[in-house]
């Protein structure tokens, strides 16, 4: 008996603690709820109401389909935050005059702040392009890791990101080749996660795809390095910034420049996992 008195009065102390806690993104939060309720509202809304044009011919009687699900997203952008702590992060995506946003970030100590659900449209990519993909945002969940562009990601954090990447993966069904970077979906504006980021440990656990040996590799004579770009994904709309953005991912390093013959021979190799 006064062992369960122990306990209900450690239970009561444990959550008299919790609520007296600070809470400093509580007023953020209800902000959250809010618009989210409010997206929820839009879609248990009929749909009869949708479009309105008076050139259209509407039945007597209204008929629904059954057959759908949640949109789900299809890729995982994986950006540095080029900021100078996780908390400044946090405070930047929401603050509404910032207008960026992202799914997840990950802190230097391998934390896990899941700041949106990934059916929201976050806005994390901006003027982006993969394939035929022109809006990103809208197929893809966006992972911030708390790096300045200049530093190693941590070995917690990298923990972390194969975790999440595992989730993700099994969770939406999601291509080992979605798995790509910021620069590979805006060359020309950006290059983060950077040339420190460990592409081809990722790709090992089955994220994002690598090119393997390319010894004794000749190349065709009909071999297009502009074509093998854009069969990559690559928007080949400015071929120095693509370029660019396909050393930074496979090789590591940050050139201008023609591709040389080595670098050429990766990207073939790197085609026929597309083809």
């Amino acid at each position: 008996m006064k062992s369960n008195r122990l306990f209900y009065g450690f239970l009561i102390l444990t959550l008299f603690i919790y609520s007296c806690a600070p809470k400093p993104f509580a007023d953020t939060n209800k902000i959250y709820y809010n618009q989210a309720r409010s997206f929820a509202n839009i879609i248990a809304s009929a749909p009869k109401d949708s479009v309105k044009a008076d050139s259209l011919k509407y039945p007597f009687y209204n008929a629904y389909t059954t057959n759908f699900g949640m949109r789900k997203p299809n890729i995982v952008i994986i950006h540095y935050t080029a900021q100078n702590s996780c908390n400044q992060t946090i405070k930047t995506f929401i603050t509404p005059a910032r207008e960026v946003s992202a799914h997840y970030v990950i802190c230097k100590d391998g934390t896990l702040h899941h700041m949106l659900n990934d059916y929201l449209r976050a806005w994390h990519a901006g003027l982006s392009k993969w394939g035929n993909n022109s809006d990103i945002n809208s197929s893809s969940i966006g992972v911030e890791i708390d790096n300045n562009g200049n530093d190693s990601f941590s070995l917690a954090q990298l923990n972390t990101l194969y975790g999440l990447l595992a989730f993700l993966k099994k969770t939406y069904n999601i291509p080992a080749a979605n798995f790509i970077g910021h620069s590979d979906v805006a060359p020309a504006r950006k290059i983060d996660p950077g040339i420190f980021f460990p592409w081809k440990a990722l790709s090992e656990k089955g994220y994002g795809n690598w090119y393997g040996d390319t010894t004794g590799i000749i190349l065709p004579a009909e071999f297009n390095d502009l074509y093998a770009l854009r069969i990559i994904g690559y928007d080949i709309s400015n071929m120095a910034a693509a370029a660019s953005a396909f050393r930074q991912h496979f090789l590591s390093i940050k050139i201008q420049g023609e591709l040389n013959e080595r670098e050429k021979k990766v990207l073939y190799v790197l085609t026929k996992k597309y083809l």
